[in-house]
């Protein structure tokens, strides 16, 4: 646990970060809900054992008030999320204050980070950089313009071949994630499903369930054709009228083009950062990240 009692303009005292529990982030969920952030209803279970020391809780007297996650998912690579603050208790520094007793905990590493473009500049003080732009795209699926379907049919992901899938996904994401990826494929509600031509994976994609609306990511594939495969296979999935949401960086402009297509809109849009040289990865095969906080 650490404290502090004055930072800068901020009077923090009685302000204290620690490691958070599975119950305090019941409460930071509940935060982000609030924002409009659609957590799914699985995301916990699967982030939390990511990296069980990059969640911290700022507290004021035994009360949460602000929350941070900075998850190292390798030697060389961590990503910032879950930036909350309780919106009773803003303006006191206490975001600031659990950000810089998270800071540390990646080390050297590359660190990613999403930021809203009037914040950029802000974000940018600790060195961060920006790379490119993550567009929100929402809406119910009522179209088929976009990129065509051609390739394999996508199938569900099983265990014969998900150790292929999370293989595959340790090209297009920076760091491998294999515990992490078996609990996304895998947990209760998420939907998986792979292409494959032999025994090469040429994209899978995950669809989840969240309380406003469905979400899809990751979203990876060789072609646009697979990743539209995979789009339509996924939204199959989603009872009539429910609505869809995905992640998409800027990178791979078959992206918009796909989901504008299949009738989604931009919703907003966030900018990803760097703190650190920016990873090499095949990032044109990503249509949607799985989450802003974890990549």
């Amino acid at each position: 646990m650490v404290s502090a009692a004055r930072r800068g303009r901020y009077d923090l005292t009685g302000f204290t970060v620690r490691s958070a529990t599975a119950q305090d982030w019941v409460t930071v969920n509940e935060w982000g809900d609030g924002e409009g952030w659609n957590i799914g209803f699985q995301d916990s279970a699967c982030f939390l054992p990511t990296d069980p020391d990059g969640f911290f809780i700022g507290e004021v007297d035994g009360r949460p008030v602000s929350a941070v996650s900075l998850v190292n998912y390798s030697e060389h690579y961590a990503v910032w999320g879950h930036y909350l603050v309780d919106p009773a208790l803003r303006g006191r520094g206490y975001g600031r204050g659990v950000c810089k007793v998270a800071s540390p905990h990646s080390g050297s590493r590359v660190t990613a980070g999403d930021a809203m473009p009037v914040q950029v500049r802000n974000y940018s003080k600790d060195g961060s950089g920006p790379a490119h732009d993550t567009l929100h795209w929402v809406g119910v699926v009522t179209g088929t313009a976009g990129p065509a379907v051609s390739g394999p049919a996508p199938e569900p992901v099983t265990e014969a071949f998900r150790d292929a899938v999370i293989d595959y996904d340790g090209g297009v994401f920076p760091a491998r994630r294999p515990a992490f990826l078996t609990r996304w494929l895998t947990a209760p509600g998420h939907v998986a499903l792979a292409v494959r031509e032999g025994d090469r994976i040429t994209g899978f994609g995950v669809l989840r369930p969240a309380p406003t609306r469905w979400r899809i990511g990751p979203l990876s594939a060789d072609t646009p054709g697979t990743a539209a495969a995979l789009f339509d296979a996924l939204v199959e999935h989603v009872p009539g009228g429910g609505e869809v949401s995905a992640f998409a960086p800027d990178v791979q402009p078959a992206a918009a083009e796909l989901f504008a297509g299949r009738g989604l809109t931009e919703e907003f849009r966030v900018v990803r950062m760097y703190r650190g040289t920016p990873p090499t990865h095949r990032g044109d095969a990503v249509y949607a990240i799985g989450s802003l906080e974890l990549g």
